[in-house]
């Protein structure tokens, strides 16, 4: 069995967020466990002093710790806290978060594996925006299944693609490295629904809209500048495959224009407020986006408040509260 590492279930429980509310759900079934807003979490119930709602959970540096408001000495971090309910330490108790959770961790490849998945989305989930999935190679036309932001921040956040691209970013050769990247990375469509990756097979626009930035020079003053843009607010932003890149996610309003429409007056801002230069295959609302390994990808907050890890029966829930 491989080594499970702490940084791996992190990636694939919102920081340790995802722990908290499995262990919680044990103890308390029925209840709502978890209410998040922001970075901390109402006071909730401990099942370790008496059930009393004292549990604080709060976010410090990416990592979601605990304390209790009325025991000084219990406090930690997510693994800490799963040691108490396993009875287990160690590479034991990685072992068991993965399997009780079913991560996945240390399995097949790919964001949607081979495995059964019955997604599960409430009705919360109406107004998160939706878009084709397509598995590898960038010939395959026809998607695989539908995704949202949520599902690409956790598969690019987490290690699915990180043997992909670490070795693409080995290779010296442009034109090796293209078809490299051509037959090994699976790829989303961010604009929208497809029946096929075609303008003219689109079933539904998402409201996004992809810039994709090329042999960018210093990639954090970029993100930096992006980030705090006055008129865009960014959806998500990961650095793309080749590791010299950036693409760029923002919401458009299709009832002010059309796709097109926006790509050519976003283009025109980029170009005279901070004189960037964006490939000009966004303008296609079918454009494949190639999804890299990216630890430092950004989504926006708000969307984080729908976060849910998989359950024990391979499901995937997004909801507000946990």
């Amino acid at each position: 069995m491989a080594m499970i590492e702490e940084k791996e279930i992190l990636h694939n429980t919102h920081y340790g967020l995802g722990v908290y509310a499995h262990i919680l759900r044990r103890y308390y079934p029925d209840e709502v466990v978890i209410e998040l807003s922001g970075k901390n979490c109402k006071v909730t119930r401990n099942p370790f002093n008496g059930n009393k709602t004292t549990l604080n959970i709060c976010n410090h540096d990416w990592v979601f710790y605990y304390e209790d408001a009325e025991l000084p000495d219990f406090k930690g971090n997510p693994f800490d806290f799963a040691a108490l309910h396993y009875h287990l330490n160690g590479q034991e108790l990685l072992n068991m978060i993965n399997s009780d959770m079913n991560l996945q961790i240390g399995q097949p490849k790919g964001f949607y594996t081979n495995k059964k998945c019955t997604m599960v989305v409430n009705e919360i989930t109406a107004n998160l925006p939706k878009f084709s999935y397509f598995r590898c190679p960038v010939t395959n036309t026809h998607p695989s299944a539908e995704m949202t932001l949520l599902d690409v921040y956790e598969a690019v956040k987490g290690s699915s693609y990180k043997q992909e691209t670490e070795e693409l970013r080995r290779i010296n050769e442009p034109e090796i490295a293209r078809k490299f990247k051509a037959r090994n990375f699976d790829y989303v469509t961010f604009s929208g629904l497809f029946s096929k990756r075609s303008d003219s097979a689109l079933i539904r626009h998402s409201g996004l809209i992809t810039l994709d930035f090329d042999h960018v020079s210093n990639i954090s003053e970029l993100r930096e500048t992006l980030l705090h843009d006055r008129y865009f607010e960014t959806e998500l932003m990961f650095t793309s495959p080749s590791g010299d890149g950036l693409k760029w996610i923002v919401s458009i309003d299709l009832k002010e224009c059309n796709h097109q429409g926006w790509f050519l007056a976003i283009n025109a801002y980029l170009e005279a407020t901070y004189r960037l230069k964006v490939d000009q295959s966004g303008k296609d609302i079918s454009r494949a986006c190639f999804l890299p390994y990216c630890p430092t990808i950004y989504i926006n907050p708000t969307y984080l408040q729908y976060t849910f890890p998989k359950t024990t029966d391979n499901t995937t829930n997004y909801e507000r509260k946990i």
